[in-house]
């Protein structure tokens, strides 16, 4: 497989992985059933989070694709379930490019499907 389709391999089974692991917690920016696995820093932007379990956090539909990722609720989300000295050091980790390995996707593919 090519590296683009490694990553979107990878992205598939992270997702699915990130919504099973909240479906009972709700929607982290408004409590509702989990549809989505929703990224509080977008992954085309922030690459070196896009794999990151507290970066991503299951939300619905509305949320995650109507409202943006409803940030506001979703950073308040992530007080209450990881509490503000993380949120704070994931803050601080966003402006690292990443270039993704083979190697890499293949381990992500097998530890989170």
């Amino acid at each position: 497989m090519t590296i683009p389709a490694l990553l979107k391999k990878a992205q598939i089974v992270f997702n699915k992985w990130i919504r099973e692991r909240d479906k009972d917690k709700g929607c982290i920016s408004c409590g509702a059933e989990v549809q989505h696995a929703g990224h509080y820093y977008s992954q085309g932007h922030h690459g070196s989070l896009r794999f990151n379990e507290m970066n991503v956090n299951g939300q619905c539909l509305r949320c995650n694709n109507f409202l943006h990722g409803n940030l506001i609720n979703y950073r308040k989300g992530l007080i209450k379930r990881y509490g503000e000295t993380k949120v704070m050091l994931l803050e601080s980790n966003t402006n690292r490019v990443k270039k993704w390995s083979r190697f890499e996707l293949l381990a992500i593919i097998e530890n989170y499907k």
